[in-house]
């Protein structure tokens, strides 16, 4: 028996776009709920989320056995916490403001075991090995995890070259909002300016032969990015589907119009 099979992963090798969703409410409920909702993936975020290690392993669990895949940001790229991570579960991982190769470089090794990092080998006591069950998982356990970088910022966008040449980097995840006020366009995102340099960034990305990947709360801005050849995209939050969600069925009920809104980023 080997690790599971990261099916995240073996699309991104194989080309097929994937389709997910922000998981912000730090709920292993609502987590549930969004696995059978038809997604390939689900982001557990844990850098703007009120996640900690315990409900992010909650719902790490929630996702287990269901047709959608878990990804994990954790609030840094600490090796501390991606251990712990790693032996919930996770295995593929959105890493947020990276800006060098030394950075993702550091990043490979803490997600791997020795020789070729510095994870501890520690799983048997945690659901990553099905709890000591999964015989063969410590020797076949590197070959499914999937590190995704974030690149955020100019720094990161400067070092786009370097980062995507790293081994072991699947692929490289574009933040538009944060990317958007580095660059003067604080709040606005679909600036002509930022557009520009996410399309450059793709580029530079597909000829690293790396996944692209992208998020945005907003079809239409959705559509661009897909049309720019985006590998894997979240189009929504948790939060403001449900936000959406309430906030139209009562003024539905009422006869309202809806309120003109701005976004506080995605």
């Amino acid at each position: 028996m080997a690790a599971p099979k990261n099916t995240f992963k073996a699309a991104l090798g194989e080309g097929r776009f994937q389709l997910g969703l922000w998981v912000a409410l730090g709920s292993a409920y609502a987590a549930e709920i969004l696995a059978t909702s038809g997604y390939d993936w689900l982001l557990i975020d844990g850098e703007h989320g009120p996640n900690d290690v315990p409900l992010m392993g909650a719902q790490l669990g929630a996702l287990r056995h269901t047709p959608t895949h878990a990804m994990v940001r954790p609030p840094m790229g600490e090796a501390w916490i991606l251990k712990q991570l790693l032996d919930q579960g996770a295995q593929t991982f959105l890493i947020p403001m990276v800006e060098s190769a030394e950075q993702a470089q550091a990043l490979v090794r803490a997600l791997r075991y020795p020789p070729h990092g510095i994870r501890g080998v520690g799983a048997g006591l945690g659901r990553a090995s099905d709890f000591n069950r999964v015989p063969d998982y410590v020797t076949t356990a590197n070959d499914e995890i999937c590190l995704i970088v974030q690149v955020e910022n100019r720094a990161g966008l400067a070092a786009i070259d370097e980062i995507a040449a790293v081994e072991g980097v699947d692929g490289i995840f574009i933040g538009p909002s944060d990317l958007a006020a580095d660059m003067g366009h604080l709040g606005n995102p679909g600036a002509p300016e930022v557009l520009a340099a996410i399309t450059h960034a793709f580029s530079r990305i597909k000829a690293h032969g790396k996944g692209r990947g992208i998020m945005t709360v907003s079809l239409p801005q959705a559509e661009v990015y897909r049309n720019l050849g985006a590998d894997f995209m979240a189009i929504g939050t948790d939060v403001n589907c449900l936000v959406g969600a309430v906030g139209d069925l009562r003024r539905q009920f009422l006869g309202e119009a809806a309120p003109e809104t701005r976004g506080g980023g995605y």
